[in-house]
């Protein structure tokens, strides 16, 4: 081989070395190239070996890279090369640390020093700073990343290494909070990288931005810069890395505990299969926290416990004191109590704020406080709860609201109930903040979670004074609050319309292989790809964190706006079904019955009234008497009850649980009168009060596939000068919700399908594909006055704190006035007669709930579907 060849492969092994992170796939090619052309020249052989190594490390194949390192380690030492021995040990010894074998890395680094000089010293600095900064060994690691610039100064500097220094170095500011420090590091990081050409090293700037906004609290941030990355890591060809399991970790701060729980249960498989220890422990410690989440205890005592040994096993203290708070925190929330777990808690704190879980430890003192509490150790739980760190300001919300609840109870404990009701409202305030910096419907909906203990303790001490209008105000501050915020989705978002489009097109395409006996696989897969897409581009929008939190401002404000009407609110407390029961002159407050009876009685009538509605009923031994029978049941439980305070005028009803679902109609305290349903009190108050700025347009559109849709929307369009009509071909999406935008009256008559696995995919399928709540959303302004001809499109899936999900909901998020839409299925003939009926009355000046009632009753002595298809129907809103 000539000296000319010899060098040519030396620079294509450095060039494989440089590629090793940011590509690869591509780094492997190319250093196998230089070991097939190298022959018997050890140098460029012992730099494609650490290449590979590296490039092996980079994919998440553990093995393969530990013997190409070891490999280009003995290489270079048999040659004499001891420069390239050390640069090799260099990254073994990141290879060691990423399995958790600190102690052998930082010996290797050592070992490597002596040969080292200029910009090499510097790199091995970085990265015994790196594998200090993965031992938890923060200070030691800042200061490592300082020597690390000082020495590449001294040498004449190198761009991109400086880049790589600050990109690692911002994490270490991260865990001190020193969010500027992290900010500059990163963006000169980006700069260097993009003037340098390795724009694929910017995937882990993004990584880290992602990092950084979590900690900081900023969940939209954190989540456009984790999807940033993935981007980034995908098109170099990169393992993602931790990535999958952190972007999880954000989720779960807003409750999205199946996502994430599906996340750590295909990290923990992925780390296992690569013999990846380090990462591995953190991928069980985020499966402890999703299943402790879920309420599956079990799993999470055992998750965090074999994390706990690994990392004691690794010498990783910081992560073995987190596995044992996560593994306390599920032994106490399994109902474990005792001076035991007093015992359990102080040693975790100190644990913890030895290792810099500030907030974890923050949260340990919580559970010593609050079992002290339950023991009547008042003076053991005013020690924790006076630790100084409880004030800061700058702590992620679920923590602060889990502080001012232990506050709260302490209070209670000292007999301070005005005390302990200011805590409690402080600590609501913070993650009604919270969930206003929240953009996605989604995310809000979810983070409500956070409030559930705090919402109950609140609750308890309304209904402890007996109170009326206590109860209502404290019922109204967390209920369905979610849809008190408008829809902060931006309207112009082309890729998400994109994606939408696309989904509209698989969705037709499996309509036709379903038709056509064809094989769906490949288009099923499509659709669960977009959906996710889309869930994801939706979680990355920033809410308004200086937006109003929408409330019930005043009883006597809304008492006012009744008129003739009454409002019942429902709530369910330790197993007992409530109803406060509002009118112009009174608030009273009754206890109905046992919620799980009531439950279980409309179970029955909703199957009644399906097999009702398709003619199946009548085979049935009871017939259409058994829907009678169940809405009688229902009736005497949640209406009869409070006629006394009802009078005769319109109902409007808050449900509450499984009543969302309530078919209210039916009942026969609510046959012939005007019902509306709403989320919220103070949602029923904005509906009726809010300018919707309608453009005066009366838009009707019919799906495909209903015999009567068509008929249905051409006789109700012809009755209403200048109504726009959407029929056959044109009645696409895209035309449709067009139309809709500010419309004043919108008629939508369509097969629906309520998704209760994914509810804002619940749909209405127009000529293209599903009409999706994301459709929806993008509208600039909401209908006025909806009605739609579809089965079950009123349903919702309810959260915590009732909040909602769904097509109604939406709507009434956005700003509609009223929504006409049915909880039950219903027969394309029988709803069509329907709308006829309600159509006539609402030209004849009735409000829609008026219109309703009239409707239904002008079918009161028809058949048992035009009578099923009658009572699932509900008007929604300011009716």
């Amino acid at each position: 081989m000539t000296s000319e060849e010899g060098g040519e492969n030396l620079r294509r092994a450095l060039d494989a070395v440089d590629l090793a992170y940011t590509a690869p796939p591509r780094a492997c090619r190319l250093a196998k190239l230089v070991l097939a052309a190298a022959g018997d020249d050890r140098e460029p052989v012992a730099v494609a070996e650490r290449a590979l190594g590296m490039a092996h490390t980079a994919l998440g194949d553990l093995a393969t890279a530990e013997r190409y390192l070891l490999a280009a380690v003995g290489t270079a030492e048999a040659a004499g090369l001891a420069v390239r021995a050390a640069e090799a040990r260099g990254s073994l010894a990141y290879l060691r640390s990423l399995t958790g074998r600190f102690d052998d890395a930082l010996a290797q680094l050592d070992r490597a020093a002596p040969a080292l000089h200029g910009s090499s010293r510097a790199r091995l600095r970085m990265l015994r700073a790196l594998v200090l900064t993965e031992a938890g060994r923060f200070d030691e690691a800042a200061a490592g990343y300082g020597d690390a610039l000082a020495v590449l100064r001294r040498s004449g500097g190198d761009a991109v290494l400086e880049a790589d220094i600050r990109n690692n170095r911002s994490l270490v500011h991260v865990h001190r909070r020193d969010w500027r420090a992290a900010e500059e590091d990163l963006d000169r990081a980006e700069a260097a990288y993009t003037a340098n050409g390795y724009p694929g090293k910017n995937a882990t700037v993004h990584h880290n931005r992602g990092l950084a906004a979590v900690a900081r609290g900023d969940l939209p941030a954190a989540l456009a810069a984790f999807d940033e990355a993935a981007e980034q890591y995908r098109d170099s060809g990169r393992d993602p890395g931790l990535l999958p399991i952190e972007r999880a970790e954000a989720l779960l701060s807003a409750l999205l505990v199946q996502d994430a729980r599906q996340a750590a249960e295909l990290a923990v498989e992925r780390f296992a299969g690569q013999r990846n220890a380090v990462d591995l422990v953190q991928a069980r410690l985020l499966l402890a926290r999703a299943a402790l989440l879920d309420g599956d205890i079990e799993v999470a005592v055992e998750q965090a416990e074999r994390a706990r040994r690994s990392a004691i096993g690794q010498r990783r203290p910081g992560w073995a004191a987190l596995a044992g708070y996560l593994a306390l925190r599920a032994r106490w929330e399994g109902g474990h109590r005792g001076e035991a777990v007093i015992r359990a808690g102080r040693r975790s704190a100190a644990a913890l704020l030895r290792a810099g879980w500030v907030v974890e430890a923050l949260d340990a003192r919580l559970i010593v406080a609050r079992t002290a509490l339950e023991a009547g150790r008042v003076a053991v739980a005013r020690r924790e709860l006076a630790h100084p760190a409880f004030a800061h300001r700058g702590r992620p919300a679920e923590q602060q609201a889990r502080a001012w609840h232990a506050r709260a109870l302490l209070r209670l404990s000292e007999g301070d109930r005005a005390g302990a009701e200011t805590a409690i409202l402080a600590g609501i305030r913070v993650l009604e903040r919270f969930r206003a910096g929240l953009g996605a419907t989604e995310l809000r909906v979810h983070a409500a979670g956070h409030a559930g203990e705090l919402a109950r303790l609140g609750l308890r001490l309304a209904m402890e004074s007996g109170d009326p209008e206590a109860v209502l105000t404290w019922l109204e501050r967390w209920r369905a609050g979610a849809l008190l915020l408008r829809p902060a989705r931006p309207v112009a978002d082309a890729e998400l319309g994109r994606q939408l489009a696309e989904l509209r097109q698989v969705v037709a395409g499996l309509g036709a292989a379903a038709e056509g006996g064809g094989d769906p696989v490949v288009l099923l897969r499509r659709q669960k790809a977009l959906e996710s897409a889309i869930r994801r581009r939706s979680h990355r929008v920033n809410g308004d964190l200086g937006a109003r939190i929408g409330a019930l401002d005043s009883v006597a404000g809304l008492r006012a706006a009744l008129g003739p009407a009454a409002l019942v609110e429902y709530v369910a407390a330790d197993g007992e079904l409530h109803a406060v029961v509002v009118r112009a002159a009174s608030v009273r407050l009754h206890r109905l019955g046992a919620v799980a009876e009531i439950e279980q009685a409309l179970t029955a009538l909703r199957f009644g009234l399906r097999r009702l509605a398709y003619g199946t009923a009548t085979a049935l031994p009871a017939g259409p008497g058994l829907v009678e029978h169940q809405a009688a049941v229902l009736d005497r439980w949640l209406v009869e009850p409070l006629r006394p305070d009802l009078g005769d005028g319109p109902l409007v009803i808050v449900p509450t649980g499984a009543l969302h679902a309530m078919p209210w109609a039916v009942l026969p305290s609510c046959a012939g009168r005007p019902v509306s349903v709403t989320p919220s009190a103070a949602l029923w108050l904005r509906a009726g009060t809010a300018a919707t700025g309608s453009t005066g347009a009366r838009v009707f559109a019919a799906g495909p596939g209903l015999p009567h849709s068509v008929a249905e929307v051409v006789t109700l369009a012809s009755r209403y000068r200048g109504a726009r009509r959407f029929t056959g071909r044109n009645a696409t999406v895209a035309a449709v919700t067009a139309a809709l935008d500010g419309a004043e009256l919108a008629h939508i008559a369509a097969h629906g399908r309520f998704r209760a696995d994914n509810p804002l995919f619940s749909a209405l399928q127009l000529v293209d594909g599903p009409l999706t709540v994301y459709d929806l959303e993008r509208l600039p302004r909401p209908p006025k006055h909806v009605i739609l001809s579809a089965c079950e499109s009123g349903l919702s899936v309810v959260r915590p704190g009732d909040e909602l999900l769904g097509l109604a909901a939406a709507l009434l998020a956005m700003g509609a006035t009223s929504l006409i839409a049915s909880v039950v299925p219903v027969p394309d003939e029988a709803s069509h007669a329907l709308m006829l009926r309600l159509h006539s009355h609402l030209r004849g000046g009735a409000t829609p709930a008026t219109a309703l009632a009239m409707a239904r009753r002008d079918f009161r002595n028809t058949g048992p579907a035009t009578k099923a298809a009658a009572s699932g129907f509900l008007c929604y809103g300011a009716g």
